[in-house]
């Protein structure tokens, strides 16, 4: 019998539909944002990836049962820590930007702009996905957000095309900061350990 996060696939799937039709529900999408990293904080390392993200879970059912993967192994230059941290600092640094986007609508400086950027460059029309019921900010937001959202799931839907289901995993930003935090608290606590083993000895 499975298991319920084993059904997680189905959440990324009704967002990303759900995001079509009413651009708000992109901030549902932050969930899946600051939930790895609130668990990777708390010391529960990479367990979001391993068991609790749909996206994941959709590539593999696309790229695994249904056979819409090649299967193929990842390129070494990907799963290199130069490229992983690489794309980690693009990414963010997109964010930022929609982030500074969100500010100067909030600030009256910008317009509401009804777009969402597929790839971080080719503006898509989406006024259809907002009804005006909100301030325009959030609106902002939830398109800026949802372009992310979209842009990485089609980066995920290519690699997992061209290699294995799962490649997507491999250069996650978000596996490559939770990675990260696990990685400096484990060493914290070896020095703490070491320390306290110094002043009993």
């Amino acid at each position: 019998m499975k298991k319920w996060n084993e059904y997680l696939w189905i959440f990324s799937a009704v967002y990303l539909v759900s995001g079509f039709f009413n651009i708000l529900f992109a901030w549902i999408g932050m969930i899946c944002f600051v939930t790895p990293l609130l668990l990777s904080i708390l010391g529960k390392g990479k367990i979001y990836c391993n068991s609790y993200c749909g996206r994941g879970q959709l590539f593999e059912l696309l790229g695994g049962r249904l056979k819409l993967s090649s299967n193929r192994n990842i390129p070494k230059f990907i799963r290199s820590k130069w490229f992983r941290y690489g794309f980690l600092v693009f990414f963010m640094t997109m964010f930022g930007i929609m982030v500074f986007s969100t500010y100067l609508v909030y600030n009256g400086t910008n317009n509401l702009k009804e777009a969402v950027t597929l790839l971080w460059t080719i503006k898509l029309p989406w006024n259809w996905a907002y009804t005006g019921a909100v301030s325009p900010w959030i609106a902002q937001f939830a398109f800026g957000f949802y372009s992310v959202m979209l842009t990485s799931t089609i980066l995920g839907l290519l690699t997992m095309f061209f290699f294995k289901p799962r490649s997507w995993c491999v250069y996650c930003p978000m596996g490559t900061m939770t990675q990260g935090i696990s990685k400096l608290k484990y060493r914290k606590m070896v020095n703490q350990n070491g320390t306290a083993s110094k002043r009993n000895s």
